[in-house]
């Protein structure tokens, strides 16, 4: 693959491959802040599609705030998780660019952690086509607290592919001009307490770690252990504070 060449098999790969690791996914990723969905949708409760919903992290967090939610998944493994701990959601296997929903049948779409893995030409059609007049788009990511010299280093030795399907300002700006919309921001944060092994798996789910073959994901892990066992802040310690910074976008379109 020369310079500049996109890799749509890796891609599709990568942006699929989270069945493979969906019950650790569910126990190890960390949730939404009550503020972000609050910022999202406010506080009247809403008919909502949760897109990319996984196992259903940010599902709980509309559900606790009062929202009736419709997930929508591609992943079926994902979406079992999802259907176990939460019977009560409607739930459809789907992607982002072809919604199994009707036209203007909900009050918003959200996406936890997804939203870079959307086309966003076709994506914002089906946006349009489904939402109600006066919907909105939340999208909303949790990227680790670089401030924390620890995470700091973890991050330092995953290298530039693991670090850049997060939180992209590019990803909420290719939206804002494919609805349009308006956007504005809202910024948290949430704090997970996990053993040095738990935030080691939870680096396992990441989709670049998922599609590793089984013998290069337990030598890149390794490392990752060895680095936690190492550094002053982290070795010796049962539990650890992994701190996120959480940003919840609000796509108000035109």
């Amino acid at each position: 693959m020369t310079d500049g060449e996109f890799d749509q098999a890796g891609w599709d790969a990568r942006r699929t491959s989270f069945g493979s690791v969906a019950a650790d996914y569910a126990a190890l990723r960390p949730g939404y802040p009550a503020d972000a969905v609050t910022a999202l949708l406010g506080e009247r409760p809403l008919r909502v599609l949760d897109l990319g919903a996984g196992t259903g992290l940010l599902t709980d967090q509309l559900l606790a705030a009062g929202h009736e939610v419709i997930a929508v998944e591609p992943s079926a493994p994902m979406l079992a998780q999802l259907g176990a701990r939460l019977p009560q959601v409607t739930a459809h296997v789907g992607g982002a660019e072809a919604l199994p929903v009707p036209d203007a049948s909900v009050d918003a779409v959200v996406a936890g952690q997804a939203a870079h893995w959307f086309d966003p030409a076709p994506t914002a059609a089906e946006l349009r086509r489904v939402l109600r007049p006066g919907g909105v788009v939340g999208w909303v990511w949790n990227t680790r607290d670089l401030t924390v010299p620890w995470v700091h280093a973890l991050e330092g030795d995953l290298g530039d592919e693991l670090r850049g399907q997060e939180a992209d300002q590019a990803v909420v700006d290719a939206f804002a001009a494919a609805l349009p919309a308006d956007v504005t921001m809202h910024q948290s944060g949430v704090v997970q307490r996990q053993t040095p092994e738990q935030v080691v798996l939870g680096i396992g789910t990441r989709s670049h770690v998922a599609t590793m073959s089984p013998a290069e994901r337990e030598r890149f892990l390794d490392g990752l252990r060895d680095l936690l066992a190492r550094h002053p802040d982290t070795a010796g310690r049962e539990v650890l504070e992994l701190s996120y910074v959480t940003r919840a976008y609000r796509l108000v379109p035109r």
